[in-house]
This record gives structure tokens, sequence and C-alpha cells, in this order.
């Protein structure tokens, strides 16, 4: 049986530096905008409970679909692993 390894993906120290960065600057706007918005502060209140739920569902949504996309990747293999299988021990020579 012909064994394969699949290449991990991961992303660079640069891209998840990056990612982290910005995150980090587009809440501290956020946080900023909030906290000197010309309003009540129930108003102001309400938008940063709104930001803080909206930051939380990014974070669900995203581990969802990461996990969706891994379960998928071992589904494949798993039939990769049965279709290599079945034809390593087909012999074409055989008598029906």
């Amino acid at each position: 049986m012909n064994e394969t390894t699949s290449v991990k993906q991961q992303s660079t120290a640069a891209f998840y530096g990056q990612a982290v960065a910005s995150f980090g600057v587009a809440m501290g706007a956020v946080t900023l905008g909030i906290y000197f918005l010309d309003a009540n502060v129930w108003v102001r209140g309400f938008l940063a409970i709104g930001v803080l739920y909206l930051v939380t569902s990014c974070f669900t949504l995203a581990k969802v679909i990461r996990d969706r996309q891994e379960a998928g990747q071992i589904i494949s293999r798993v039939d990769q692993a049965r279709l290599e299988k079945i034809l390593a021990d087909h012999d074409p020579f055989q008598k029906l």
C-alpha cells in the first residue's frame, strides 16, 4: 500500500503577527470610537456589548468552519485509503 502524508499547511509567523496586530488595531479603534462617542453612557455600553458579541460570534464561526473543513479532510483520507486498499488487492489477471 502506498503511504502518502499530506503536507500540513501552516501560516508563517509574519502572517500570524499581522493577523494579531490587525485584530488589536481594529478592536482599539472601535473601543476608542465608542469611548469618545458623543452619546449617553447607556448607548455606548450597548455598542460595546454589541461589539463584544460580534467578536465572540466571529471566533465561534471561524472555529466551526475550521472544524468542518478538518472533518472533511479526515473523511477524504479514509475514502482514499479504502480505494488504495481495493486497488492493491485487485488482480486484473485473476480468473473470475
